[in-house]
């Protein structure tokens, strides 16, 4: 008889260490607008997105860096858990569903606020199909036993 380990193909567990790893080397990148001045902030609002400028309002600098911390402390957990994704199935199965769950709620959020069609279309369908991935690949690696661990 063979053991949820030996069952699941290792290319599906090596493309979830890799999905993984690279979203969570890409959230890390986050790191970078916690400590990004204002101005680089409001280049990428009114030139790159044509926003117009970013309101220098203290909550928006504390939204925009507060929210890029927490970005990439999930671009860390997402790399812990990519070192030993069996182990780790009952997390990963959380942010798998967590993650296509904030898609859907990006989706509308995004509508609400009046952000652009364009951006709405990219972000809440592109975050529930990496949690979509997430959790096919996850589901991959089957039930885990103690025995296991």
């Amino acid at each position: 008889m063979s053991t949820p380990s030996s069952s699941v193909a290792p290319g599906r567990e090596l493309l979830l260490k890799l999905v993984l790893r690279v979203i969570g080397g890409t959230s890390l990148l986050a790191l970078i607008f916690v400590l990004a001045p204002y101005s680089w902030m409001n280049a990428i609002h009114d030139g790159w997105l044509g926003m117009g400028e970013l309101s220098s309002q203290p909550v928006v600098g504390y939204l925009a860096r507060s929210t890029s911390a927490f970005y990439a402390l999930l671009g860390g957990l997402m790399i812990v858990v990519s070192r030993d994704p069996r182990a780790c199935r009952p997390v990963l199965l959380y942010i798998a569903w967590a993650t296509t769950a904030l898609g859907v709620a990006l989706f509308f959020i995004d509508r609400a606020e009046g952000l652009p069609l364009a951006w709405s279309l990219w972000e809440g369908p592109f975050v529930a199909a990496l949690g979509s991935l997430l959790l096919w690949l996850t589901r991959g690696l089957g039930e885990v036993s103690s025995q296991d661990r």
